[in-house]
């Protein structure tokens, strides 16, 4: 058996950064259904947490697992759930596209941080700031329906 450890940290957004996920107590409600959703089929999700229009989510990828089988996975049942359990006021949808960026294990425990004080963070700075500054710093090309 092969000895795996590769830390990926996703980031996506509600659709046209609608805040759906108004209050902690909906977060909350979301993000552990996704947290248990991963568990069972096999996905390991080291720290989940986001804001009122976003998810960060820091996984340790499995040997047969790809990352855009992991967001198909973890975005599509999560909506799907949502929608059927009237979590939200208005019909919930995740936007299409996400972030995916590598995390060296030096520095597994920062993002840990990071994505622990998303709530502290966007009092100082919006999503679409921090959006901007993740093409910016990582060099991705912007879409254009952000």
């Amino acid at each position: 058996m092969p000895y795996i450890k590769v830390w990926i940290h996703f980031v996506w957004s509600t659709k046209h950064r609608i805040p759906f996920i108004k209050t902690r107590e909906i977060r909350q409600t979301i993000f552990n259904h996704i947290r248990e959703n991963a568990k069972e089929k096999g996905i390991y999700i080291d720290f989940i947490n986001g804001y009122t229009d976003h998810v960060h989510c820091l996984v340790s990828l499995g040997i047969d697992q790809s990352m855009s089988k992991i967001m198909q996975l973890i975005k599509g049942e999560s909506s799907f759930w949502i929608n059927k359990n009237g979590i939200c006021e208005d019909k919930f949808e995740w936007q299409d596209e996400y972030f995916a960026v590598s995390v060296s294990e030096s520095i597994v425990d920062r993002v840990r941080e990071y994505i622990k004080k998303q709530e502290e963070h966007h009092q100082k700075k919006t999503y679409a700031q921090e959006y901007d500054e993740l093409i910016e710093k990582y060099g991705f090309e912007k879409f254009k329906d952000t």
